[in-house]
């Protein structure tokens, strides 16, 4: 397994993904919503954007070791 590319920590357990970035915000995907269950992160099913929450039993992991966990879609 490799990391996945781009890692983004947050507060919330759901979170939106549009996939836009800060250099190109008009490339991305259609808005999709995740939900961070109690593995503690969620991937993003167009981008492979990884959001892990805070705190939860994901955060400080190392992700190149954790399965892909998509949004219900894949799983």
């Amino acid at each position: 397994m490799i990391a996945p590319p781009e890692l983004v920590r947050t507060s919330h357990a759901r979170v939106a993904c549009d996939g836009a970035g800060d250099i190109e915000p008009a490339l991305g995907h259609p808005r999709v919503w995740l939900q961070i269950d109690e593995t503690g992160y969620v991937d993003c099913g167009y981008c492979d954007r990884r959001f892990v929450l805070i705190g939860g039993p994901a955060d400080g992991a190392d992700h190149s070791k954790l399965p892909d966990h998509g949004d219900g879609a894949g799983r």
